[in-house]
Parts: C-alpha cells; sequence; structure tokens
C-alpha cells in the first residue's frame, strides 16, 4: 500500500466519521445542535481538520442527505420487490417511506426540508438522487393507466410526504396512520373487488 493509498483512506475515513457525527447529532438533539465547533469537539479534531472535508454546516448536512437518498432507495427496493403483486407493491413501498421519515426525522429533514446543495428533478442527476423515486415509479407505473407516470408518480409522492410531515408534526394524530396509507393506496389502486 502506497503512502497515498492510506492517506486516501484515512481522508475517507474521517469525512465519514464526521457526517455519521453529525447525522447522529442532529437525530438526538435537531440540526440546530449540529455546528462545525461541535463537530469538531465530538470528533476530536480541530475544526480546521473538519474544514479540509467540508466548506462548513451545509455542505456536511449534503453529505448527509446524499447517504439518506442511498439508503431510502435500497428500503423502498427491498419493500416493492418482496411484494406480490401491483396493490401490495404500492402499498409496501408507502409503508416503507413513511417509516423511513418516522424513524429518522433529522436525516428526512437534510434530505426535503433544509436546503442542501443538490440539484433535484433533472433526468441527469446524480443516480442517488434519481434511484428511490424509480422505485416509487416502478410501483406506481403498472397504474398509470392514461395518466403519465412519472406525474402520478410525483402525486403519490407527494401524499406520503405530507402524511409524513403533518403527522411528524402533531397536524395529523399518528394513530391514524395505517388508515390514511391504506386510504392513499387505495385511491392509486383501488382493491379487486
Amino acid at each position: 500500500m502506497t503512502i497515498e493509498t492510506r492517506r486516501e483512506r484515512e481522508r475517507a475515513q474521517r469525512e465519514q466519521l464526521i457526517v455519521t457525527a453529525a447525522r447522529e447529532l442532529a437525530e438526538a438533539e435537531g440540526w440546530e445542535a449540529v455546528t462545525t465547533r461541535r463537530l469538531a469537539a465530538e470528533i476530536e479534531y480541530s475544526q480546521p481538520v473538519l474544514y479540509s472535508h467540508f466548506k462548513g454546516k451545509g455542505a456536511i448536512m449534503t453529505a448527509v442527505a446524499v447517504q439518506g437518498f442511498e439508503e431510502l432507495a435500497v428500503e423502498l427496493r427491498a419493500a416493492r420487490t418482496a411484494a406480490r403483486g401491483t396493490r401490495e407493491a404500492l402499498a409496501a413501498v408507502a409503508a416503507a417511506y413513511t417509516d423511513f421519515a418516522q424513524k429518522r426525522p433529522a436525516l428526512y429533514d437534510a434530505m426535503f426540508t433544509h436546503a442542501v446543495d443538490l440539484t433535484f428533478a433533472s433526468p441527469d442527476g446524480p443516480a442517488y438522487l434519481r434511484d428511490g423515486f424509480d422505485e416509487l415509479l416502478q410501483a406506481v407505473r403498472a397504474l398509470a393507466g392514461d395518466d403519465d407516470p412519472g406525474i402520478l408518480t410525483e402525486t403519490f409522492w407527494a401524499g406520503l410526504h405530507g402524511l409524513a410531515m403533518l403527522e411528524r408534526s402533531g397536524r395529523l394524530p399518528a394513530e391514524a396512520h395505517d388508515h390514511r396509507l391504506d386510504l392513499l393506496v387505495g385511491r392509486f389502486a383501488p382493491a379487486a373487488g
């Protein structure tokens, strides 16, 4: 192993340490608690070392969001491919999506509510931004009929995002979550009858 290879590996490990610390701190105390000073103390490196990896909190939050998009795509794919049938696949991705948002609120916020330096809604954007949407699209496509599958998927996604945010903020009571998901899925994929 060359010295350069070792340095690159150590740099990647420090970056991952910073991202992990930011993510854990945000989940425990909220994004307001994540500062470069606090992160430097958490990872036991100086602030200049932290800045040698990231330009600031926004860049760190972007790195956290990227991880989140990758994880969400994996979870949606697992849910969709484990389901049997179109309606079941739609219900599975709906549940996986809202579970992801509920279990990782700070991560979800980095992905969807905070300003991060990522280009959304672009066909030539990075794969990690398209993969999760593509999993939703795969679940919705068979139900599109004469509708544009992409726009129908965007509408379904907007419903999931709205439910996740309204339930998390307490504006909708959490105990009706499953019923709401059933209603949403039923509007997109009525039960055979």
